[in-house]
């Protein structure tokens, strides 16, 4: 259990989630152990009574997300509800409390992941690893960037005149990840079969390191003599070695059920085109202007994400609406259409899906580029 503290902690500060030393594990092993002395942990310890948990987390985020989480309690000082897929499907909701109480931590942990402890931080868990806690962590701060960003857009645009807003999106516009034009050659196809394996697991840790995606959200596959080799679900991008599905198109295989959610909208776009490589992040901004939109009296406002029937775009990239999975509005109806012909789809408040015709260069540039250029049509439309 210390390894893989010490790995998760490692992993919040490489990804410009908390200092190096700031995270706060609890472990409950023969007795409760802490990553280090913290008077916060006395009160920590009360939680592991009352709830079924084996791991906790509690630690102040770095700036951005510091300023960004401070200024959301104070405008939604009980709950902050952030629109961004992740949101909806994982979290649901994200709890306040204003002060650093078990009672009010242990309440609120009780009906979701995590709680945010205004101008303290943010408490959260694992029943079983402190994976769990990570992906939580970090998902409460990208959900928290993109609702932050998403409201300071909507305020410019009805030129209102929220100065606290203007004074954080001011304070911390030097603290945003704005992306480099160009990255390290990817291996080239042709492949063979286990070139195939070292080529994903080689994207994915590119995919983690330009910051394109947040904890274990995204997946990443490659179309190799008709079988799909693809990520499995809630897998690591940076972690692929032991964790990549060989999935035939024929379903001659029972290997896709710990595939990917969204292997069916990755089979579907090999079918209709000639692409060999699909790679999917959570680009921020990418995810930001997806929420952007003017039609204020639309007959279905709320299920957006779903059922949206307007043409709306970056520059050349479609916004569709889908949701995870194979239902009715599952993405694998609208994402595989849209993609035909384009650099890439992003997903209304989901992330981005891009195409390669050879191998995952293409692929990553496009991630790169869109997102580019959707870091680039945000200030514009903030003007």
């Amino acid at each position: 259990m210390d390894e893989l503290i010490k790995k998760y902690t490692e992993k919040l500060f490489t990804q410009g989630l908390t200092e190096k030393d700031s995270p706060l594990f609890g472990a409950l092993e023969t007795e409760i152990i802490w990553n280090r002395k913290s008077n916060d942990s006395k009160i920590l310890n009360i939680l592991f009574n009352h709830l079924n948990i084996n791991i906790l987390l509690f630690s102040e985020p770095v700036e951005p997300y510091k300023s960004i989480i401070n200024y959301l309690t104070d405008i939604y000082p009980q709950v902050i509800k952030p629109e961004d897929s992740e949101t909806r499907t994982f979290l649901h909701e994200l709890p306040v409390i204003n002060k650093f109480d078990p009672e009010l931590i242990i309440k609120k942990l009780k009906q979701r992941k995590s709680v945010i402890v205004k101008n303290r931080g943010i408490v959260t868990y694992g029943t079983i690893s402190p994976e769990q806690a990570f992906v939580t962590y970090s998902s409460v701060c990208f959900a928290c960037y993109v609702k932050f960003f998403s409201d300071y857009l909507k305020s410019r645009k009805n030129s209102n005149k929220d100065t606290k807003i203007e004074k954080i999106f001011n304070k911390i516009i030097d603290k945003i990840n704005f992306l480099p034009d160009s990255f390290s050659p990817l291996m080239k196809s042709p492949f063979k079969e286990k070139d195939v394996y070292k080529a994903i697991i080689q994207a994915g840790k590119l995919v983690v390191n330009y910051k394109l995606v947040d904890s274990y959200f995204g997946n990443i596959s490659y179309f190799f003599n008709n079988i799909i080799y693809i990520s499995q679900t809630a897998s690591s991008l940076d972690e692929l070695e032991s964790c990549i599905d060989p999935c035939p198109v024929d379903n001659s295989s029972c290997a896709g059920i710990t595939a990917s959610s969204e292997f069916s909208a990755h089979k579907q776009v090999y079918l209709d085109t000639n692409n060999k490589a699909i790679l999917h992040g959570h680009p921020k901004f990418s995810v930001i202007l997806s929420l952007d939109c003017d039609y204020n009296d639309c007959e279905f406002k709320g299920d957006c994400h779903i059922k949206c029937t307007k043409n709306r775009a970056v520059n050349d990239i479609p916004i569709v609406p889908g949701e995870v999975g194979t239902g009715k509005y599952g993405l694998c109806n609208t994402m595989p259409k849209a993609i035909k012909g384009k650099r890439g789809v992003i997903v209304y408040g989901h992330g981005l899906f891009t195409v390669g015709k050879k191998d995952f260069n293409e692929a990553f540039f496009n991630l790169l580029q869109i997102e580019k250029e959707c870091q680039k049509e945000y200030f514009e439309r903030i003007k």
